[in-house]
């Protein structure tokens, strides 16, 4: 079977082909250019997708030694992410499927990352942990199959990838966050300062707010009109609350595996890209004797890859899509397939 992913959820246009299992394709175009912005444009966003797709697709089919006719499956992002974005590669998508008369499959960019794990030659072993965290979200998953999903728990109010962006943007670094907070945190001291880390009641659950608050405050309390930061102190302020971030991530991944049965620990998302989380899920696993897989780089952010993995692994579920399938921008109730313990 050859399967088409289009991927269109923000600021990467992304084409990929999967033909017999194997990745023959994964085609990935950034738009750099909100970094002039301090974030994404949704409407440029948009603009930048319908000028790429098309040329993007044909470069997966030569690659793949591939003519379009020989696609037999279509999947594309429909949620969630900026909805101009989404139309794009969800409309380009249904009308490959319409025109050449061949499945289409809608994919929740989430459940993409959550199995991103098995592009990889060492798969995830189920059940697994995935912990998944991005620009967007932050999420602590129990994996039972590919269509039995838990949440065990969520942010609270803003994601880890999201305080990333912003902690960036307090300390005059830009957009994006997390490659530039990681760079700086290499040239300083994370124990210099002591950020917080929010214990929530349901234990399970992550708060970033308080965390980047903490930020604000000891920007206000120490560099009182327009008093500029010396650029170490920006590195040991970039360690110290990279520290912080990612001790509460993996504070609550080893309070899930003293309560849950698992084989292995994935870590999926863009923010999984971040040197120090990387190190500390490994070591974690390691801790607890478990097999860990963290997706490569190029997995670990938006790509049509994962997209068409994961609609390749639905429609042998025997889930179909028809045409009037709607974009959605965010996480909504009807996230996963199926959930349980």
């Amino acid at each position: 079977m050859n399967v088409l992913g289009i991927e269109s959820s923000c600021d990467e246009t992304s084409v990929a082909i999967i033909s017999n299992d194997v990745l023959t394709a994964n085609l990935i175009s950034s738009q750099d250019f909100h970094a002039d912005y301090g974030g994404v444009v949704p409407e440029l966003s948009s603009r930048a997708h319908l000028q790429i797709v098309k040329p993007l697709l044909d470069q997966a089919l030569k690659k793949s030694n591939l003519k379009l006719s020989d696609i037999d499956l279509i999947t594309a992002t429909s949620g969630p992410g900026l909805i101009g974005a989404l139309l794009v590669g969800l409309t380009f998508a249904k009308g490959l499927s319409f025109s050449l008369n061949k499945p289409f499959i809608a994919v929740n960019h989430i459940e993409g990352h959550i199995f991103s794990g098995f592009l990889m030659k060492e798969k995830p072993e189920f059940p697994f942990l995935a912990l998944v965290v991005s620009g967007g979200h932050t999420l602590l998953l129990y994996i039972k199959s590919f269509t039995e999903i838990l949440q065990l728990g969520t942010t609270v109010d803003d994601a880890a990838g999201e305080a990333f962006d912003k902690v960036s943007k307090m300390l005059g670094f830009g957009y994006p966050g997390g490659p530039k907070i990681q760079a700086a945190a290499e040239k300083g001291d994370e124990n210099k300062i002591s950020f917080p880390i929010a214990v929530l009641k349901d234990e399970y659950n992550f708060s970033y707010s308080g965390l980047k608050t903490a930020v604000l405050r000891f920007i206000q309390k120490n560099f009182n009109d327009g008093e500029e930061i010396s650029e170490q102190m920006k590195n040991d302020m970039s360690a110290s609350f990279q520290k912080a971030a990612v001790d509460a991530l993996i504070l609550n991944c080893e309070k899930a595996l003293k309560n849950y049965d698992v084989n292995s620990i994935s870590l999926v998302g863009g923010v999984a890209a971040n040197k120090k989380l990387r190190k500390g899920i490994t070591k974690l696993a390691e801790d607890h004797n478990k097999k860990v897989v963290i997706p490569a780089f190029e997995f670990c952010g938006d790509n049509a890859a994962m997209i068409a993995l994961r609609g390749k692994t639905l429609y042998d579920a025997g889930i179909r899509n028809d045409l009037s399938t709607k974009p959605y921008p965010s996480l909504g109730e009807n996230y996963f397939s199926k959930s349980g313990k």
